[in-house]
Formats: C-alpha cells, structure tokens, sequence
C-alpha cells in the first residue's frame, strides 16, 4: 500500500530517534564491559596467593584427606543476567544447566540452586528448576566482591544446615575461550579434586625461605577454602558480567545494522514519492498551462460580435 509524504517522514524520524537509542546501548556496553573485565583479571592474583597458601599448608601437613565423591550436600549457583536486550544469554545457559541435571538424575542428590539476575531466574522457571535464593546482579564492579561474599556466607549456611563437612559447588555461567567466543559452562568447583591436591604438593616454592604457619591447620584450611570460593564466585560473576555485556553489545550492533537498513529503504521510498509528488505538481502545472493556452487559442478564433460576417 503507498504511503504519503508525511507518513514516510514521520516513520524516518521515529526510526532514527531508535537508532540513536541503540548507539548509546552499544556505547554503554563496552563503558560497562571494561571494569568487569579489569576485575576478572585481578582476582587471578589473589586466587594465585590463596592457592599458595594452600600449597605451603600442604607442605607443612604432607596431604589432605579428600572428601568422598560424590558428596550428597551439592549447591550450583547460576550466574545469569538482571536486565535484558542480551538476546538468549540466560536461556542458553538454563538450557545446558537443565541438561546437566537431567544427566545426573537418580544418581546423586538434587543440588540447591543459587541463582543471580532476575532473569536468569525466569529462564530457570520455564524448564522446571526451581531456585532457593535469587539474588541481583552487581549495578558495577565494586558490588562484585559484596554478591561474593554473600554467596559464600549462603554455602556456608547451607553446609551447616545439613550437618555435613563439606559441599560439592558447581558454578554455572557464560564464559569465553581463546577466540572470543561465548559458549554456557558449568564448573565443578568444590570439594578439591585429586589432580589438583597433587598439583599443590608438587608446585615449587617461589622462595629459599620454607613455608610456615602459626595459626591451627584446621582454622587456616577453612579459611583458605572460603577464600578459594570466593576468588571463584568473583571470578565466575565478574565473567558472566562481561560475556554478558559483550552479548548486550553484538545484539544492538545486529539491530543498529537492521535499523540502518530499514533507515536505507525509507530513504530511497521517500525519495520516489517526493519526486513522484514533484513530478505530479509540474504535471498539473504543465496541464494548466496547456489547457489555459488552448482555451485562449479558441478565444482568438471565434468572431467578434461587433464585425460582420463577410
């Protein structure tokens, strides 16, 4: 059906004033994307000096007694998304939570889901996982490290609510690989695996001076175990952030390319109907000056009343 003038001027302006909200989307992605990236990175080197801890702990106690696997006391907290725009960030990662448990169905305890971000938690919803605590996403990433104190302050909970020595603690959230791609990944974080334990006790000390503690070994290995949680919740929402932001940022760019596409053929259409109301204007114009010329032409041949006929 052909739209007039004003109607393709208006759809033009409302599809720009779209556009531009869809520039400051992007620009507010990357903006927000770079302090969570810095965060990622800086709590690999509190991670590494907890991780030092625990192998000048080893040293001084020459192993650890593993916890039995699988343990029945299992958490997964679910690292998803509060705000949308993000394209199927959070279904894809529910999804693939929704396939690990189906996988480990009746072979182990159903785990306590942590969830973080609204949305991931409707997400949860429409495949049937039901969440026992929701918490907000971080609004910046100075709130980091408060969302990962509390997640850990709740495992804590949870673990002396069942009476148990230890939780198993998986972390479900979108992370990167090496080619910047985003794929859903869920990490078996707790208790210690053996290939780690071994990894410790053979890992070279950085010093000539030997490792020693003052404080009970029990006390510091509790310590160190909450620490090693909270470098891999940080580190797990700090990435989920970015990933998180990166998707914010490839959806307004396909909808900015969408948008200047459709602002392309808006263009081109009110050009044909401007030029084809220009065209019609000099048409009537021209058909005005024909018609007045031909009605003058006539004039001129008809017989004056006041001359006779010879």
């Amino acid at each position: 059906m052909p739209q007039t003038l004003e109607a393709l001027l208006h759809r033009t302006e409302t599809l720009s004033n779209i556009r531009g909200i869809v520039h400051i989307m992007k620009t507010l992605s990357v903006l927000n994307a770079a302090p969570y990236e810095k965060a990622a990175k800086s709590i690999e080197a509190y991670h590494s000096t907890v991780l030092d801890g625990l192998a000048a702990l080893l040293h001084r106690t020459g192993g650890l007694r593993l916890a039995p696997t699988p343990l029945q006391n299992a958490a997964v907290v679910v690292f998803g998304s509060d705000h949308g725009l993000c394209g199927a960030y959070n279904e894809r990662l529910a999804s693939e939570l929704e396939t690990h448990l189906a996988a480990q169905e009746g072979t182990r305890a159903t785990p306590y889901v942590l969830c973080v971000g609204a949305q991931m938690h409707d997400a949860l919803l429409g495949r049937g996982i039901q969440a026992g605590d929701v918490m907000l996403t971080p609004a910046s990433a100075d709130g980091i490290g408060r969302l990962a104190g509390a997640i850990v302050e709740r495992l804590e909970r949870i673990r002396q609510q069942d009476d148990a020595d230890a939780i198993a603690v998986k972390l479900a959230y979108t992370r990167r690989d090496d080619h910047g791609q985003q794929y859903p990944a869920i990490e078996a974080f707790m208790p210690f695996s053996a290939a780690m334990i071994d990894q410790l006790t053979k890992r070279p000390w950085p010093s000539r001076s030997l490792p020693d503690f003052s404080m009970p070994s029990d006390e510091l290995f509790a310590a160190l175990v909450r620490s090693h949680i909270f470098a891999g919740v940080f580190r797990a929402s700090a990435e989920a952030l970015v990933t998180e932001n990166a998707t914010r940022l490839s959806t307004m760019h396909r909808a900015e390319q969408s948008v200047d596409e459709r602002l392309e053929e808006l263009k081109s259409e009110t050009r044909s109907v401007r030029q084809a109301e220009i065209t019609a204007e000099l048409m009537d114009v021209v058909t005005g000056f024909e018609a007045r010329k031909s009605l003058r032409r006539r004039k001129n041949l008809q017989p004056s009343p006041d001359r006779p006929n010879r």
